[in-house]
């Protein structure tokens, strides 16, 4: 399986993009120092896809293939594209609250600590529904490493479009997200854009 291991904070200075929306809370001291080049149109295009493929943890393959998803679907491409990847099962452990950081979801979700309306799954690609209850194992909950998380994710701010109790490691998917209701800094238009050429 191919993994990103790119250093964090580097690759978020290379994108010009804050930390803090993969979780992690550390700041670069580094300033990155470009040539006095302008960017081009393919450029600009090419950083928002790669700002998106970072952010949600997506190798290339698998990102294509979500476009075209998005593209066969009702409305807009470039929102629908968003909402999809928002609806991954990695990326709503993180937003309920039950990891730290995007890639300790991944890792959570991989080691088969997550339950999707009681069955276990282990795929950080996992598409949820509306409706969907999302929770920690039970012989998982009293372990520390959650004991942990839920210390250090208690002022989390819940999207509105999911339910969750830290506390219980319990949530549910009341709706799918609109655009407006995804805080990524990502252009999707730019994106849109690339692809089409």
């Amino acid at each position: 399986m191919a993994i990103d291991r790119t250093p964090v904070l580097k690759r978020c200075r290379s994108l010009d993009m804050d930390p803090i929306y993969l979780g992690v809370n550390k700041k670069s001291n580094r300033k990155l120092v470009r040539s006095s080049r302008k960017i081009s149109e393919y450029g600009l295009q090419l950083r928002e896809k790669q700002k998106a493929k970072f952010i949600y943890g997506v190798l290339e393959k698998p990102f294509r293939n979500y476009y075209a998803k998005a593209e066969r679907m009702k409305g807009l491409t470039g929102p629908n594209l968003m909402t999809l990847l928002e609806c991954r099962l990695d990326n709503v452990v993180f937003r309920m609250g039950f990891a730290r950081t995007r890639r300790e979801a991944r890792q959570i979700v991989g080691h088969k600590h997550i339950l999707v309306n009681g069955k276990c799954v282990n795929i950080p690609s996992y598409r949820v529904n509306v409706g969907d209850v999302i929770e920690v194992k039970e012989s998982k909950k009293s372990m520390q490493r959650f004991k942990d998380i839920a210390e250090a994710t208690n002022g989390i701010l819940v999207p509105a479009w999911l339910d969750a109790d830290v506390e219980s490691f319990k949530g549910q998917v009341k709706e799918l997200p609109a655009r407006d209701m995804i805080d990524v800094p990502v252009n999707e238009t730019l994106i849109v854009e690339l692809y089409s050429k």
